[in-house]
């Protein structure tokens, strides 16, 4: 807790919610980009600051640091809302029954073994699970997901599972050419929502982060995922 500030991570939240809005109005998409709080690694009590800041999503990457921190999560109703909670980093299969219940959303989707278990554990516990088909746009060795040219075939494959709501897509791209990378998952998402896949709601495009956030919004990015932006780069030491 010592190397936190409420006043920082307040001023942070600030600064990246005006670059957010003068990004949307600049390229048209006012209000479509919500600002998630990314948590790795950073203490429960700091993270519940953001709900008195008005951010409402948070992104979990472990589930073992989750399940740790999660009764310690201010989760209650804040001005009328329910915070939500999605989960962002790569997910085994038999780590899925530890988050089923109380997560909502899964982005990070890349595998059909993945989303038959998502959707048998969903079913089992009567609900449906909102997620994310993860696109490894750059096609890295280093990163999860699915090959862009695969994206079509794999949400048909999604689509007809009972316990599975697919709502969009996720990404990381390469560090580099951004810009490139953004325009070829816009152009991906649009594709796939133009389809109108039964079943699929081609709702959010997740992609976006610290460095990066700015372009992703000027590329329709209806997520950006921050978590060195708002609590400081001490959070992934």
């Amino acid at each position: 807790m010592d190397n936190y500030s409420p006043e920082i991570v307040r001023e942070n939240i600030r600064v990246i919610r005006e670059n957010i809005a003068e990004a949307c109005e600049k390229y048209g998409n006012a209000g479509k980009t919500e600002l998630m709080a990314v948590t790795k690694t950073v203490p429960p009590e700091v993270v519940n600051w953001v709900f008195g800041e008005g951010i409402y999503l948070l992104g979990e990457n472990r589930v073992q640091e989750y399940l740790g921190k999660r009764e310690s999560y201010d989760l209650k109703e804040h001005s009328g809302i329910l915070p939500q909670v999605h989960f962002i980093g790569g997910l085994q299969t038999n780590k899925v029954k530890y988050i089923i219940d109380d997560i909502d959303m899964i982005q990070s989707v890349d595998s059909l073994k993945l989303a038959q278990e998502i959707n048998r554990l969903a079913n089992a516990h009567n609900k449906v699970m909102d997620v994310l088909c993860e696109v490894n746009i750059g096609g890295e060795d280093s990163k999860g997901g699915i090959p862009p040219a695969d994206a079509v075939s794999f949400i048909e494959q999604l689509a007809p599972m009972e316990g599975i709501r697919v709502k969009g897509l996720m990404t990381i791209p390469p560090p580099v050419d951004s810009d490139v990378y953004f325009g070829r998952m816009s152009e991906l998402f649009n594709k796939i929502k133009d389809r109108n896949i039964e079943g699929v709601s081609m709702e959010t495009l997740s992609m976006g982060m610290t460095h990066d956030y700015v372009t992703a919004v000027k590329y329709g990015s209806t997520i950006v995922r921050v978590g060195t932006g708002i609590f400081g780069s001490r959070v992934y030491r």
